[in-house]
């Protein structure tokens, strides 16, 4: 379960981690109001995704007037499938240096990490892995001094900063362990004069956990779109992707996603249709995919108890109650994968045999869009 940046916040102004004075709002004239009371502020929609101020969802005012205005551009609008119905409102700091700090779960070692490094404000996907600093967590003995002092001093701080990151980094290891999380997270953590601040949060709950944590708030997290799919039955995750995908089973959707990301393209979601959909729930999910406007549509089947003709069958009945504005990829192979192609054929649609063959063909669709 992931938490709100302001959710965030508030469990880190518990355990003593400094963050920038804010208020929530949900109305424009209470971003006003808390404007008026903080001066120059920055004003950050809650959604549970990342990239929000690429996407248009954050926003400066200098005064009330400021803050009312974009606070009503904020409300309601809607950001990568979420709508917009808080804003967090927080006195703009000034920032000197951005720093990134995070503790996680290391799978393989099973064993808590502390990731840390000098370039924050960014994808730590994109930074360098010479630039990052990981140190596994002994869950016996927790985070010691030694270890908090040694990672503030890897991230080029000294003197009182060394001493703030090092309270910092020991205080989110309590936020980590004793709130059962999979990832707190703080990008940037900046250096704003002569003092160290959480500028963002992220914290995300371990569900199998919550029932240890009755005082945690229990957020939603489904888009509408999540919802709708999930009401059919259906594994669905919205991606910032441009290719929909489709198939039958966790494995293969999985499979399916990653061979496009290797030749290239962006998933638009995860859309795992089951072991035993029928034609109803294929159209069904077909739909759903179509509503969210990709560039092209992937439908990768191996044919087991689903079977190649009913996701051929229901490709043609969604074909011909609406229409379909993008290319549609399809790879069929199984159980009466012979009838799926010919029902296609006779469609004007062309199947594919390989999974690798197909994704090359998504991708290609979707470069040329």
């Amino acid at each position: 379960m992931k938490l709100y940046e302001f959710m965030g916040k508030e469990l880190f102004k518990k355990y003593g981690i400094p963050v920038p004075q804010g208020l929530v709002a949900s109305t424009p004239e209470e971003a006003g109001r808390a404007a008026a009371e903080m001066g120059e502020v920055v004003l950050k929609s809650q959604i549970l995704t990342g990239k929000r101020g690429k996407a248009g969802g954050i926003k400066f005012a200098c005064n009330p007037e400021e803050a009312v205005a974009e606070a009503k551009q904020l409300l309601g609008m809607e950001l990568r499938g979420f709508k917009v119905e808080k804003i967090l409102v927080e006195k703009k700091i000034a920032i000197d240096q951005e720093l990134y700090l995070a503790i996680t779960v290391d799978g393989s070692a099973r064993q808590p990490v502390i990731l840390a490094s000098a370039e924050g404000g960014m994808d730590i996907e994109e930074v360098p892995e010479e630039k990052i600093v990981k140190k596994l967590v002994d869950v016996t003995i927790g985070v010691q001094p030694y270890m908090a002092r040694d990672i503030a001093w890897l991230l080029g701080l000294s003197g009182e900063m060394a001493k703030q990151a090092a309270k910092i980094i020991t205080a989110l290891y309590r936020v980590f362990k004793e709130n059962d999380a999979e990832l707190v997270e703080i990008n940037p953590l900046v250096v704003s004069g002569n003092r160290l601040l959480a500028a963002d949060a992220k914290v995300t709950i371990d569900d199998e956990a919550l029932y240890r944590q009755p005082e945690l708030p229990r957020v939603e997290e489904k888009t509408e779109t999540e919802k709708k799919a999930h009401a059919l039955g259906l594994s669905y995750v919205e991606l910032d992707g441009d290719i929909a995908i489709m198939a039958n089973g966790a494995g293969i959707t999985m499979a399916t996603l990653d061979i496009i990301q290797h030749y290239g393209g962006r998933p638009a979601n995860f859309l795992d249709a089951g072991g035993g959909a029928g034609v109803e729930t294929t159209a069904r999910a077909l739909e759903i995919l179509l509503a969210t406007n990709p560039k092209v549509i992937f439908i990768n089947i191996f044919g087991g108890i689903t079977r190649c003709d009913d996701v051929a069958n229901a490709f043609v009945q969604v074909k011909e109650k609406q229409d379909i504005p993008v290319p549609v990829v399809i790879r069929l192979v199984g159980t009466n994968e012979e009838l799926g192609v010919k029902i296609l054929k006779e469609h004007g649609i062309e199947a594919y045999r390989t999974m690798d063959e197909a994704a090359r063909k998504a991708v290609e669709l979707a470069r040329t869009s």
